[in-house]
């Protein structure tokens, strides 16, 4: 007796449900590859270990794009969806921005590689940004509840362009990128910051994205050296200063966040920790202070534990389907 094969659909209903948010792990995973990077020079770690991260987020960057790629042609509704959701529409510049992150990482690898990932990364995260923007300011559907840290991925992203983009001389264009996330940032964290105090909390699926709000002053701190001749002046100690105060105040609430059940936007812990790291180093490499070394050598090693343990809950998670429901 022969049975008809069944549809797509039903044979991998889990593709429908392939979250464009799983390019926050590539973000993640890019930023802890970054911070090892740079303690290979400011900390004397062994290089090798930000090579093979290099090159398993390279292979994770692949396998995501990939699978959403078949998304996009098998559930072209789900990925509209997606689109036109408030809060999943922020992730879609997470490709943009991990192609710009990857620029970065492979510099002193190959300088050709590197800018052509920064003319992809930067011009595709300008039109996202646009794209995303548009849809914010002629909404139908969006609420104030809707707003979360996320928010800040589509615009406040543009801070990173100019850490790579200086280097490949693009220092005209690496302002305007700088200018954009940096004054923008201003603009979304007054709004997230009116939406937690004045109305109803963050649900807890989407608490861990506070810890987004470390990573525009991070960056910002970083990429300002770059504009400005690796000096750091007072401006950016200002953006660094602010970083480390976000960083305390949710670390105030580490008991809140840590009964909280597994969810895909944990990963939002990842790059953020990870900037603040690549942040402090470079701030140890600035002053040569005591207190930045011992915080350089807390920050890899909290990001380092909590990107591995991301790691296997999300792997465990992937494997019982957990990440593949309807919202």
């Amino acid at each position: 007796m022969t049975t008809t094969p069944s549809r797509p659909e039903q044979n991998s209903p889990w593709l429908a449900y392939f979250s464009v948010a799983f390019f926050a792990t590539v973000m993640g995973l890019t930023g802890l590859t970054l911070s090892w990077q740079k303690a290979a020079y400011t900390l004397g770690v062994n290089p090798m270990v930000a090579q093979i991260m290099l090159v398993v987020t390279a292979c994770v960057l692949l396998i995501i794009t990939t699978v959403y790629m078949f998304k996009c042609i098998q559930h072209r509704e789900q990925v509209i969806g997606e689109l036109k959701h408030p809060i999943q529409i922020s992730f879609f510049p997470a490709f943009s921005i991990s192609l710009l992150l990857l620029s970065i990482a492979t510099f002193e690898i190959s300088q050709a590689l590197s800018h052509y990932l920064w003319i992809c990364g930067a011009s595709l995260h300008l039109i996202l940004t646009l794209f995303v923007m548009n849809q914010w300011i002629h909404h139908t559907h969006f609420r104030i509840q809707h707003i979360t840290p996320a928010w800040f991925i589509p615009v406040v992203g543009n801070i990173i362009a100019p850490i790579a983009g200086v280097e490949h001389g693009h220092t005209e264009a690496s302002w305007f990128f700088f200018a954009i996330g940096l004054l923008y940032w201003l603009v979304l964290k007054t709004l997230v910051f009116n939406r937690v105090l004045f109305h109803d909390p963050l649900p807890e699926k989407l608490l861990p994205t506070l810890f987004i709000m470390i990573a525009p002053p991070a960056v910002g701190f970083v990429s300002y050296l770059q504009l400005n001749g690796g000096q750091a002046d007072n401006f950016a100690r200002v953006l660094y200063y602010a970083a480390l105060f976000i960083t305390l105040l949710l670390f105030t609430q580490w008991p809140r966040f840590s009964r909280l059940r597994f969810y895909l936007s944990w990963w939002a812990y990842s790059f953020p920790l990870a900037a603040f790291s690549i942040a402090t180093q470079s701030m140890w490499l600035q002053s040569r202070d005591p207190f930045f070394l011992v915080l350089s050598w807390i920050s890899l090693i909290l990001v380092t534990f909590v990107v591995t343990l991301l790691l296997l809950k999300t792997v465990k998670a992937i494997s019982t389907g957990q990440l593949f429901r309807p919202e």
